[in-house]
């Protein structure tokens, strides 16, 4: 008969725990370290067995990975090594000048992000790779330093299922292209160190700041952390042995830590929060919970399904574990009932719409809506530790197996379900229930011990090698997910290139298209209009769409258009094209108006106002297009549309409706509505018809009444000239500043080619002028200049310096204790 211990444990301590001594071997840290390899290796062995760059063809970049993570973390490098037109505040590549400081944060905020400036500039890409796996493993270590904390145990033991906890399925499948979010696997058990600290009455600064480096990492993924520490925090209060002072000064501890951990990152939270209220609105949709069998499918080892599903699941090992915590009577009845009901009603959250927003911080997803699938898989792992603690019986483990593979049968013909989800059960399951089962025995037999140990730390390495690169096979083949390079020969010409015909800040340079990201400017440094954030501001948008820019993610995404008349209205002085030679790329020089122009009256257009055209005229200043009469023909799908223009001009055409191919004097082009913007037909005929036909796939949908502009290129050549005559003799760009010296005697407005975002002040009270810069000049001032400073950046500043000079003074309050004690 199996005798229950009652002796007390770090899971339900006495109300005076006496102090335990940890040994010098106990103190190392080979848990932390084993679970930190298995976990980095076991992914990086994926990228091995699918052949992914750097150990393959195969690229290794999908979606935002190379849209936006590679991108900003090259500008973060120019940035530390003092190659930025810009400074951690604003960045002047990209969207014609934007805030930094919020994608600094939201982008950039993973302390391993700054792997990527020790490396030369052109492997910034492998270091973002890299950024993967180091986290992963960084979040199985801490997990192993945690679970120590929990109850004591063997430190292999803690750090396979350590690994178990890094190489969770939202880690694997959702997060791990995602550096930022990744944090967040890490900042849950360094939340959950800093809830024991509290329930022991120690290190309220070292809580402080683990609740602050948890939301300096990233404030999305660190707020689901901090709930679930919360959740943390009520389960110990209830499954410990304390008094009801002692609950409550525990209590008091966790929230005004937390309190003074989130102040100090205030200068990055409040800035970033501001942003966003005036980000371009996005349509997300509203949260739909999936079917119950699909949720449960994802707790299934080795599982990926398609879309915004959840993946829920850990290895076999910790599965198993986890669910003969219920049965294992040396733990008390309690603390079992408690833990269960606890990771219980957090899956159940996930799917109740109202806790689900909680979850997200009250927002709808733009995306997966199961971001925060981590947290559950964090609490099947604690489950699973505490079960391995107190050794459970054979008998049970096997019974959590067989439970285990029957749920796999019944839920086989879920959607989705496949890939390895039986290997992993069935040989994974049963080389983890051998394991388990050896280590049982070894009580007697010591020399099974380093069996068990070997066979666990090689089914946990194997069952999640196979679990990523399956994860990696199956997304692949999602349109979204294709990988895409994000270093080769070509935009290595690309890059230089743009630095040949280099002039910032007297002109700007495009880096033209086809484009290697949607954030080339920031990549290539150029200064462009391309850009793509969550907080493009919506004033951005709504200075550049009418002007016939294309765009994308509800206007979060801006891309270029070749077209001489914006390229006068932002001074866009040079521009990239493809070389004839493969993977050439040429610079093109032209003239362009400074930064600054001078307007002395408005111009109103007399083109159609509702044509791109006008607007264009309106903000250029000057009459540059004719707009001549559309005559439209053919079918629904195949349309002809016919006008006539001086010979010799150039005719240029916007169908924002419009997604098909377009065919012009021999030449075909594709029309991707919205994204397309204005484009470049070529020369007029000498007969002035211009015929162009369209293939479309919109269903009733148009050109327009005006999609044709003829350019004359002398009237625009005049208004260049005017523009750069009357414009500013030198223009000065510093890190988040711009100064402008005018001609003498100098009346008007001063236009700065840039747009009216939210931040700027000027020696002058700012005006927008068509969404841009603008400002009355003072009588006699022969200089203009304008500052940027991000919208709660003082307030957060000051609060950070409150909660800093409340740590000090509490560190040195209890510095001075200590030695009088």
């Amino acid at each position: 008969m199996r005798t229950v211990t009652t002796e007390p444990t770090a899971a339900d301590s006495p109300v005076h725990p006496s102090p335990r001594r940890r040994s010098p071997r106990s103190a190392r840290p080979y848990g932390p370290l084993l679970a930190f390899l298995v976990t980095s290796a076991a992914f990086c062995a994926a990228w091995v067995a699918r052949g992914t760059f750097p150990f393959g063809n195969t690229g290794r970049a999908l979606n935002d990975q190379a849209n936006q993570y590679v991108p900003f973390h090259r500008a973060l490098w120019d940035l530390v090594h003092g190659q930025a037109a810009g400074d951690v505040l604003f960045t002047w590549r990209g969207g014609f000048g934007q805030q930094f400081l919020s994608d600094y944060y939201t982008y950039l905020g993973n302390p391993f992000s700054w792997l990527a400036v020790l490396v030369p500039r052109a492997h910034v890409d492998l270091a973002v790779f890299a950024v993967t796996p180091v986290t992963m493993g960084a979040a199985a270590a801490v997990m192993t330093v945690y679970l120590g904390k929990l109850h004591p145990g063997p430190w292999w033991q803690r750090g396979v299922l350590g690994a178990c906890y890094g190489l969770c399925g939202w880690a694997l499948s959702d997060a791990s292209y995602i550096p930022m979010w990744l944090w967040g696997l890490v900042a849950l058990p360094l939340l959950g160190i800093a809830v024991e600290w509290c329930l022991e009455e120690r290190r309220w600064p070292g809580v402080a700041l683990f609740v602050a480096l948890a939301w300096f990492g990233n404030f999305y993924t660190a707020m689901m952390a901090t709930m679930a520490a919360c959740v943390l925090l009520g389960i110990r209060l209830i499954t410990r042995d304390m008094t009801g002072r002692q609950r409550l000064r525990a209590l008091w501890r966790a929230s005004s830590a937390a309190a003074t951990g989130i102040l100090l990152t205030l200068p990055l939270l409040l800035p970033s929060f501001l942003s966003s209220g005036s980000a371009q609105p996005t349509q997300a949709g509203a949260f739909e919970p999936v079917r119950i069998e699909v949720f449960l499918a994802g707790m299934l080892p080795a599982t990926h399904l398609w879309g915004g599903r959840p993946r829920l699941y850990v290895a076999s090992l910790g599965l198993i574990l986890a669910g003969s915590f219920l049965f294992n009577a040396a733990i008390a009845k309690k603390t079992r009932l408690v833990w269960a009901a606890a990771t219980l009603l957090v899956a159940a959250s996930f799917q109740f719409p109202p806790t689900q927003y909680l979850w997200h911080g009250l927002a709808v997803p733009n995306g997966n809506p199961y971001r925060e699938a981590f947290v559950f898989s964090g609490m099947v792992v604690i489950l699973a530790w505490l079960a391995l603690a107190h050794r459970p019986r054979p008998l049970h483990l096997a019974l959590t197996a067989a439970l285990l593979v029957a749920a796999t049968f019944v839920l086989r013909h879920t959607d989705d379900f496949g890939g390895w989800t039986w290997h992993a059960v069935l040989v994974g399951g049963g080389v983890s229930l051998l394991a388990l089962v050896l280590l049982s025995l070894g009580t007697r037999h010591r020399v099974l011990i380093p069996v068990a140990a070997v066979l666990m730390v090689g089914v946990v390495f194997a069952e999640s090698t196979v679990a990523a690169a399956g994860a990696d096979a199956r997304r692949a083949r999602e349109r979204w997910a294709k990988p895409v390079a994000t270093s080769n020969r070509s935009i290595g010409a690309h890059f230089d290139a743009v630095r040949q015909v280099d002039g910032w800040p007297a002109y700007r340079t495009d880096s033209g298209a086809p484009q290697t990201s949607y954030n080339d400017a920031l990549a290539l440094r150029a200064e462009g209009p391309q850009y793509y954030s969550s907080y493009l501001p919506e004033a951005t948008y709504r200075a550049l769409e009418p002007l016939g820019y294309g765009f994308k993610n509800d206007g979060r995404t801006f891309f270029g258009a070749d077209n001489p008349v914006l390229d006068a209205i932002f001074a866009i002085g040079a521009r990239v094209r493809p070389g004839t030679a493969p993977n050439s790329w040429t610079a093109d020089r032209f003239p362009a108006p400074p930064l600054v122009t001078v307007r002395s009256a408005a111009h109103t257009s007399p083109k159609p106002a509702d044509s791109v055209y006008a607007r264009q005229e309106n903000v250029l200043g000057a009459t540059v297009y004719q707009v001549p009469q559309v005559t439209r023909g053919g079918k629904a799908t195949e349309q002809t549309y016919t006008a006539r223009c001086t010979p010799g001009s150039e005719a240029y055409w916007f169908s924002p409706e419009l997604y098909g191919t377009l065919d012009f004097a021999g030449a075909s082009r594709p029309l991707e509505d919205r994204m397309t913007g204005v484009i470049k037909l070529g020369k007029v005929p000498a007969d002035g018809t211009v015929a162009v036909a369209v293939n479309t796939r919109t269903k009733d949908a148009t050109a327009g009444e005006h999609p044709l502009g003829c350019l004359d290129r002398p009237a625009l050549d005049t208004a260049i000239g005017s523009l750069t005559s009357t414009g500013a003799t030198k223009v000065t760009a510093g890190g988040h500043t711009i100064e402008a010296t005018l001609p003498e005697g100098a009346t008007g407005t001063a236009v700065f080619a840039m747009t009216d975002v939210p931040g700027w002040q000027c020696t002058a009270p700012v005006k927008s002028f068509h969404g841009l810069v603008s400002m009355d000049i003072p009588a006699g001032t022969d200089k203009v200049s304008c500052t940027f400073t991000p919208k709660g950046l003082t307030p957060g500043l000051a609060a950070a310096t409150l909660a800093l000079l409340a740590l000090t003074s509490t560190t040195v309050a209890a510095l001075r204790r200590r030695r009088r004690a």
